[in-house]
């Protein structure tokens, strides 16, 4: 049975619509990223038109690392759910049975995941960017909207957010606790965000050669987890209940 999109569009439509009812998804997809544009946006605001260029940069990395909060840690809360959460439901064993690939399971949780986040961590960038450039001293949006901080905006988000997905996936179809799944995919979710913050902190130096060679690996990391879950995907185990 060859990979299918439209089966895969089935898993992400019906993982949209259980959004819609879930009020813990909706709680989280509005709670976090609003946490992360209120603080930063304090911060810009709050920055002195007369700071050195250094404290102004090192305000404007931090500022910018709350909103990759966002792809980081949204998508490791809803992932980890993803698989446990619905078997706690009584919802998983319906679409096991049926004859969809593991894959296309996981692709399309995958997205499920992906869509909302990609949408919500660009808006709220782009709320941060319009009041920068309205409200904020001049010195303070000329930094916001330098070309480096943009770009590792721009290309690290859905990048991230791949990592955290695959990770919280991994993790929740391993787990029989929703609760432990979700502390362990947001731990999970850290280690490419360190980087990502030295880089925001201009500790390391964000070229674009070096932006661009970080995100390939990470995009190569990313593809190669989807590989990793599908391999560790063990359909029976999910449907019994049983361990291995």
């Amino acid at each position: 049975m060859s990979f299918s999109w439209t089966r895969v569009g089935a898993i992400l439509r019906k993982e949209l619509r259980d959004y819609r009812r879930n009020r813990f998804v909706i709680l989280t997809m509005a709670f976090l990223p609003l946490l992360f544009v209120i603080l930063p946006t304090i911060q810009l605001l709050l920055i002195n038109a007369s700071a050195s260029s250094a404290k102004l940069d090192a305000h404007i990395g931090l500022s910018l690392l709350y909103m990759l909060m966002i792809p980081a840690m949204v998508p490791s809360v809803l992932a980890a759910y993803a698989v446990v959460g619905e078997r706690e439901q009584g919802t998983l064993e319906p679409v096991l049975i049926t004859p969809i690939r593991r894959e296309e399971f996981l692709v399309g949780k995958a997205l499920a995941v992906l869509v909302p986040t990609l949408g919500i961590a660009y808006l709220v960038f782009g709320i941060f960017l319009a009041i920068a450039a309205i409200f904020a001293q001049p010195g303070a949006a000329s930094a916001v909207f330098e070309g480096s901080h943009l770009l590792v905006q721009l290309l690290f988000t859905p990048l991230l957010a791949g990592w955290s997905i695959w990770a919280g996936i991994a993790i929740s179809a391993r787990s029989a606790d929703v609760r432990a799944a979700q502390q362990l995919g947001v731990l999970a979710s850290l280690p490419p965000l360190g980087i990502v913050a030295l880089m925001s902190f201009n500790v390391i130096v964000p070229t674009l050669t070096l932006a661009l060679g970080l995100a390939a690996a990470l995009l190569i990391v990313d593809a190669l987890g989807w590989r990793a879950v599908a391999a560790m995907f063990d359909r029976e185990r999910l449907i019994t209940g049983t361990r291995s």
